[in-house]
């Protein structure tokens, strides 16, 4: 991760001002990508046990902001059920809306970051009755790595928790169907190229579907794309250099005020 420009917060331990500097710069990337929900939808990340000393607690965006005001500052500190732990931050939770983070944080071992979003091409296809289709060079590289869970309205009841979790089962992406698309990981760059590779082929997929009948890409071949997709794999960063890339094109472009 790129080196923090700013002093960190007095009082805060280095690794949790280095989270939210980098949860305040996905929250920016993702503005500039175009995947905001108004002040809707979350990104969460879960802080290390150095910081925390074992107890599970998140950092998640405030709710009544738009995710191009979120700063490593004002990034709210929650537990698990959603309650908000640093008195001094003046914005407010939305516990509702971290439901589906709090199951997956809670009983998804290598969940340390959640990514949910409402974007246009990515709800469409989770409308559709086939799903993600294997035609692309994008979902090719997500061979065996989507789950699928039914729409049962908003996802705000906590009931619905075991329901979400047995249809994610092991895989790191899921497609919410009728409502958008899910990507959890065990760190934010690699959830983040997760994710970013799923919008992209959700993308192509609504792009070619008014050309006609497209090519399938066998499985084994899809098998194989997956296997040398050279962002997943460990010894090319697992999606930190993509991040990283992101994180100096948005700060060429709009400043570096998210690290405030």
């Amino acid at each position: 991760m790129n080196a923090v420009l700013q002093p960190r917060a007095p009082g805060l331990h280095p690794e949790e001002w280095s989270a939210r500097v980098q949860l305040a710069a996905a929250y920016r990337i993702f503005d500039m990508l175009g995947w905001t929900e108004m002040i809707y939808n979350h990104i969460t990340v879960r802080l290390p046990d150095e910081v925390t000393g074992g107890q599970k607690q998140f950092l998640i965006n405030p709710f009544g902001l738009h995710y191009s005001e979120v700063t490593a500052s004002n990034l709210l500190k929650i537990d698990v059920e959603g309650r908000k732990l640093d008195a001094d931050n003046p914005w407010p939770v939305n516990p509702a809306g971290f439901t589906i983070h709090a199951a997956i944080h809670e009983h998804v071992p290598d969940a340390h970051c959640v990514m949910h979003t409402h974007t246009t091409n990515g709800l469409a296809v989770a409308c559709t009755e086939g799903g993600l289709a294997q035609n692309n060079f994008y979902s090719a590289q997500l061979h065996d790595m989507v789950a699928y869970h039914d729409f049962e309205g908003i996802t705000i009841h906590a009931e619905e928790a075991p329901r979400l979790l047995a249809s994610l089962g092991r895989k790191p992406l899921m497609i919410l169907r009728n409502h958008g698309l899910l990507a959890a990981g065990a760190t934010l760059p690699l959830t983040f190229v997760r994710l970013w590779t799923l919008q992209r082929a959700c993308d192509i997929q609504v792009a070619q579907a008014a050309l006609g009948r497209a090519i399938a890409v066998p499985e084994a071949v899809a098998r194989k794309t997956t296997h040398d997709s050279f962002q997943f794999d460990q010894q090319f960063g697992a999606g930190q250099d993509v991040f990283d890339a992101m994180t100096r094109l948005y700060e060429k472009r709009h400043g570096d005020d998210y690290r405030k």
